[in-house]
């Protein structure tokens, strides 16, 4: 059986997008970068943490396979992760406005005895944003619970003026690179 070790909605939604079951799990794993951690790695790491988090839950559970995921905003060595408050997500916005940055998303796919992970990384150009369109924007509360302080599925859309990779891996789960890795564990056709 397939768990998902994620709660975010976005996951559930595009997963279920492949037309596979697939059980939840509720995993706890900090989001902490480790100093000089570069994002890439940080990103990877923390996947495969929340899947490793996930097996263990279910260990007990015959062929139970676990995707956990992880994406971040980066701009340049800058991790945007969710922001704590209105003030950050208006600081996260401010960076971002006019500029390109890096969404990287990357799964781990673990079972009993094996392991795989993809890694998908996408580039989104922002038009400027003024002061106001950041407050009215952060008023929706759509900034809230995602990493960079936007949602990409929503209303930031309209803010977004050319992306460069995948839609779905900017929402966070590729799902390319999903099925590829399920393909591979002969979960997906």
């Amino acid at each position: 059986m397939l768990y998902l070790a994620s709660q975010s909605p976005r996951r559930r939604e595009l997963l279920a997008l492949l037309g596979l079951p697939f059980g939840l799990l509720d995993v706890d794993v900090p989001e902490q970068r480790l100093p000089g951690e570069p994002p890439e790695t940080y990103v990877s790491r923390v996947a495969r943490e929340k899947a490793g988090a996930g097996l263990l839950a279910v260990v007990g559970a015959p062929g139970a396979v676990v995707l956990g995921a992880d994406t971040e905003v980066i701009l340049g060595d800058t991790v945007f992760g969710k922001p704590a408050d209105a003030d950050e997500a208006a600081r996260m916005l401010s960076l971002l406005s006019g500029r390109a940055h890096r969404v990287v998303s990357t799964l781990w796919l673990v079972d009993a005895g094996r392991e795989a992970h993809a890694t998908c990384a996408s580039e989104v150009h922002f038009a400027e944003l003024t002061p106001a369109q950041i407050q009215a924007y952060i008023a929706t509360g759509e900034c809230f619970g995602k990493a960079g302080a936007y949602a990409i599925q929503g209303r930031a859309a309209a803010y977004v003026s050319h992306l460069s990779g995948s839609h779905s891996g900017v929402m966070g789960l590729p799902l390319h690179e999903t099925a590829r890795l399920l393909r591979g564990f002969g979960l997906f056709d």
